[in-house]
């Protein structure tokens, strides 16, 4: 049964991309980049700040602090205990895939999906009651993740399995801040 799943997984890798094209690699490019996105990260903290004020907003801040840190360090113990490698250092499909960037780490779980989607489902429980709009925020994770696929880093299921780590461990630092919110920062 994991023989076929992970088959499927490499026939829609192959699919997925091979829709890129050497026109459009240096947009993937800089979408993948973390440093990219600074002005929406501006943007999120510019609305929370309003939404919530300074000491809410440095509270929020550390606790994006505390998630990332989480989400980063178990994928990396996920990864290192799998050994997946890439599609892009896979030697039985390296050379029938587009491989646009290439990075000798393993593959399973997408860190860039963890840490994304995490960030996400954290701002949004904290956000929606303030942002009705806040629902869009999920756009960028699967934007941001869909270019590890673009460019031969990841499988698909290393997306998936990295959205759902990063939506259970965003709602559980939520929880958390939210229970230490309630605890000193009453409103």
């Amino acid at each position: 049964m994991l023989d076929k799943i992970l088959a499927l997984d490499t026939k829609l890798l192959i699919f997925l991309n091979s829709l890129g094209s050497e026109t459009y690699d240096g947009l993937w490019l800089i979408i993948t980049k973390q440093a990219y996105w600074a002005p929406f990260f501006v943007f999120l903290l510019y609305i929370v700040y309003k939404k919530l004020g300074l000491r809410q907003t440095v509270f929020f801040v550390l606790a994006i602090a505390v998630l990332i840190t989480f989400t980063d360090q178990a994928t990396n113990l996920v990864k290192n205990g799998f050994q997946r490698l890439r599609p892009c250092s896979n030697p039985e499909i390296n050379s029938i895939i587009r491989v646009v960037q290439v990075r000798t780490s393993y593959s399973f779980f997408s860190g860039h999906a963890s840490n994304s989607m995490a960030a996400a489902t954290f701002i949004y429980f904290v956000i929606f009651r303030h942002f009705k709009y806040g629902y869009l925020l999920f756009l960028w994770p699967l934007v941001f993740a869909y270019s590890r696929i673009y460019l031969g880093l990841h499988y698909p299921l290393d997306i998936i399995c990295g959205y759902l780590f990063g939506i259970f461990s965003g709602y559980l630092v939520f929880k958390i801040y939210q229970a230490l919110q309630k605890k000193y920062f009453p409103l």
